[in-house]
């Protein structure tokens, strides 16, 4: 038992080091819910995992440049669809929802969904972020 809390342990430190090098906050807010559900769920060795997995997760999103972002407030609303699930960043869209490419940036698209101006990742169709 203690050998698999040690390996999670030093599991947890090596991928959580690589995820909070790429983006901290996002990172560490990841890793800490990570950790106290796996916990909760796992207890030691469950705290450990979901520290990596949070961590991961945590920085897997990245906010797109304020550019983009104005780019996308400043273009003409293309119509909205309307969708069943809850628009969440980190989560993807359909597949079938059709985006529009960011000129300034082609590593962001956008897009109209149940009323709301998304910036999408073009490649997973991954929610961004919310434009307000």
């Amino acid at each position: 038992m203690n050998r698999m809390i040690i390996a999670a342990a030093a599991l947890a430190g090596a991928l959580a080091g690589n995820a909070y090098a790429q983006d901290s906050s996002n990172a560490t807010t990841g890793m800490v819910g990570g950790a106290a559900t796996g916990a909760i769920i796992g207890g030691p060795v469950g705290a450990g995992v979901g520290a990596v997995v949070g961590a991961v997760a945590g920085a897997a999103v990245e906010p797109p440049p304020a550019q983009v972002v104005t780019y996308v407030q400043q273009q003409p609303a293309p119509q909205s669809v309307t969708i069943e699930q809850e628009i969440v960043v980190g989560k993807p869209l359909p597949r079938q929802v059709v985006l529009t490419p960011v000129a300034e940036d082609p590593r962001y698209a956008y897009t109209i969904v149940n009323d709301q101006r998304v910036i999408v990742d073009p490649n997973t169709y991954t929610v961004v972020q919310v434009v307000q």
